[in-house]
């Protein structure tokens, strides 16, 4: 694993890491950006918290990266419906809209970043080497 891959697994570990704990210390507001039409929202938020420690953990290990990192992503996309409600309903959030429409594009930066750190990415075709 080169360098920059080592960097981009580290991103990704802090990132799902750092954004478990927030599901359970601040379960409340995580809970406030679940859609109403997503019942029991607070057993969302924590159960997608366990899975997004369970992933970053996951990453750590050779043998169960790729598992994780397929996890991380379809834990990712699982969460694009609370992306969209606080578009639709900004005034609810104390964030600004320009910040939450940035959201999208840094969370399709994010799959991407996820897919090459854990699945080989250059050494698995991802990104063609340079032929000499």
């Amino acid at each position: 694993m080169g360098k920059r891959q080592f960097a981009g697994l580290a991103f990704v570990f802090i990132w799902f890491f750092v954004g478990g704990i927030a599901h359970f210390v601040a379960t409340d507001t995580e809970a406030s950006i679940v859609p109403p039409y997503i019942p029991w929202p607070v057993a969302a938020v924590l159960v997608s918290g366990v899975f997004e420690l369970l992933g970053a953990f996951g990453i750590l290990t050779p043998r169960t990266r790729k598992a994780a990192g397929i996890g991380l992503m379809l834990l990712t996309l699982a969460v694009t419906p609370c992306h969209i409600y606080m578009l639709q309903h900004p005034e609810l959030f104390p964030v600004p809209l320009w910040a939450l429409w940035l959201r999208l594009p840094i969370q399709a930066l994010l799959l991407l970043l996820i897919y090459w750190s854990t699945s080989g990415g250059v050494s698995s075709g991802i990104v063609p080497r340079a032929q000499p």
